[in-house]
């Protein structure tokens, strides 16, 4: 079995993580030396996250800002059967990647993500982790935050990453969805829950079903992402 196992490439766009890249950098160790490639796409960081990341071991790649672009170079700089699209504020299990190569090989499946767990004590935060977790089960549709993973035949089939600066999430569930069912890992992965309490747990709710409602009505992903940064005072 451990033959047919693909090999995977961790791929993480980071813009001033230097707060959170070194602790997940740490938690993918194992991982790295299992023989997965380690992947850092940086965006233009002003601080230290490019030096970290050389010190985690990972590779440094450079790109132009925006989440969309630094992870089709990443995917483009890297070398595995199976790629998985990693939140650099992410905490996650050290076997994390054991799981995405066994499920992968295991039930035939081309892509898939993890529950999601928010890094808060937060009763309403707890609950917002869970209508996401079953919002995305009945949909197929997961966020960035749940660590999406894919072959990279199947992401070459629908044509590479969605270029759009807001919602390449969501778009990537909905054309990888046309090549079949995800498969959805019980395994959680933890998530920051710093953008929910920067904007305030009710107002992020509200903002995320109107852009993404609005998504899903046509609207322009660019005008999106100029509602979202404005939320957000950037």
């Amino acid at each position: 079995m451990a033959s047919n196992l693909p090999t995977l490439s961790i791929i993480i766009p980071v813009l001033d993580e230097a707060e959170t890249l070194p602790r997940l950098l740490e938690q993918l160790a194992a991982a790295r030396e299992r023989g997965a490639e380690i992947i850092v796409v940086d965006g233009g960081s002003r601080d230290d996250s490019v030096a970290l990341a050389e010190a985690g071991g990972a590779r440094v790649v450079h790109a132009a800002r925006g989440r969309a672009l630094q992870l089709q170079a990443g995917v483009d700089a890297s070398s595995g059967e199976a790629l998985w699209l990693l939140h650099a504020d992410s905490d996650i299990d050290p076997l994390s990647d054991q799981h995405i190569v066994w499920s992968l090989a295991e039930y035939g499946r081309l892509w898939g993500w993890f529950s999601l767990r928010l890094a808060s004590r937060s009763w309403l935060l707890r609950a917002v982790a869970r209508a996401i977790n079953v919002r995305s089960r009945l949909t197929g549709i997961a966020t960035g935050d749940q660590g999406i993973f894919v072959l990279r035949s199947a992401l070459l089939r629908i044509g590479g990453l969605p270029m759009q600066p807001l919602m390449e999430d969501v778009e990537l569930c909905v054309r990888l969805k046309g090549l079949g069912p995800p498969q959805v890992l019980l395994k959680r992965i933890t998530t920051s829950a710093r953008h929910w309490q920067r904007r305030g747990v009710l107002p992020t709710v509200l903002l995320m079903w109107r852009l993404r409602l609005a998504y899903a009505l046509g609207a322009d992903p660019a005008d999106l992402a100029l509602r979202y940064r404005a939320s957000s005072g950037r």
